[in-house]
């Protein structure tokens, strides 16, 4: 009986064999493409897509730089009006705010999936009018380093690009990893204390649930405001008691025409007035959680490290 089976099989034309395979392995790369996929988001929200995203509104910035660094930003479909970074993100339609966004403008792009990020209330709601109509939504929150490579590895998860997220994540520690053995090789005893100005007047700082926070401890300082929230308001009486040694102040949406510190007269009495060690960043490079972070530490952890030489 073997035999006689055997004897059928080899009866067929070779080129036979190839299109029978072929056709096998096409069926299965097509199966694996359209798996199912499921996260957990930062809300305890439980996400499941019958196949991995190709169709992205990404209602936060960060989204946009984290998916155009995995070579995913043909799958963004829209934009936010205050959304201009990376480039290749500005010929894509804009949907609203990021508070404020149109739900028909979403709807319309047919999006199998958008991601908001975690902060005030507004950002939640915005989602709502999406998911009663059966939009796919995700929302993430970042205070930290490890909290944004959870999200980098999720995304890869939703996106089935999970080998492209973590190379991704593995880029970013390298580099983190440089500056933490730059400033272990020029630690001293005393750590430096660093005052993040989001917004002046009407101070706002940044305080220990911020990614702020976690740039100026990769960086080797630390946060001299001692507030568990993301922003807090400072009156400048608690500012001079807290007399930071290193002052820095960003320019950007929230702060977009400061004035120097050093230009402001009752600010003259602080030590880091005084000892010049005053630097002005970019906001969208220091308070969005994204890839561009880890710049953020490496331009911190020059300016400190250049202070400590001086």
């Amino acid at each position: 009986m073997f035999t006689k089976h055997l004897s059928r099989l080899l009866s067929i034309p070779v080129s036979a064999f190839r299109r029978f395979f072929f056709l096998l392995l096409l069926i299965s790369f097509s199966s694996s493409a359209q798996a199912a996929v499921s996260i957990v988001d930062d809300l305890g929200n439980e996400l499941t897509l019958k196949s991995p995203a190709k169709r992205i509104v990404a209602l936060y910035g960060s989204f946009n730089e984290i998916l155009c660094a995995m070579a995913l930003g043909d799958r963004l479909v829209a934009r936010t009006a205050a959304d201009h970074y990376p480039e290749q993100i500005t010929a894509l339609p804009s949907i609203g705010t990021h508070m404020r966004p149109n739900p028909e403008l979403i709807v319309a792009m047919k999006p199998d999936l958008v991601l908001q990020m975690a902060g005030r209330s507004k950002a939640a709601s915005a989602l709502e009018p999406l998911r009663t109509r059966g939009i796919p939504c995700a929302m993430f929150k970042v205070a930290s380093f490890e909290e944004m490579f959870s999200m980098i590895r999720r995304l890869g998860i939703l996106t089935g690009k999970p080998e492209a997220a973590q190379k991704l994540v593995d880029s970013m520690n390298k580099r983190l990893n440089a500056v933490s053995e730059r400033c272990v090789r020029s630690s001293s005893e005393s750590v430096p204390s660093v005052f993040f100005e989001i917004r002046y007047p009407n101070l706002l700082a940044a305080g220990q649930g911020s990614i702020v926070n976690d740039i100026i401890r990769h960086a080797g300082g630390i946060n001299c405001v001692d507030n568990h929230k993301k922003i807090v308001r400072l009156g400048e009486e608690e500012l001079m008691r807290l007399n930071p040694q290193n002052y820095v102040y960003q320019t950007g949406r929230m702060n977009p025409s400061p004035v120097r510190p050093d230009e402001r007269s009752h600010f003259r009495f602080l030590d880091a007035v005084r000892n010049k060690k005053i630097l002005n960043v970019d906001e969208s490079v220091f308070s969005r959680p994204g890839p561009r972070n880890v710049e953020a530490v490496e331009i911190l952890a020059d300016f400190l490290l250049n202070q400590k030489e001086k």
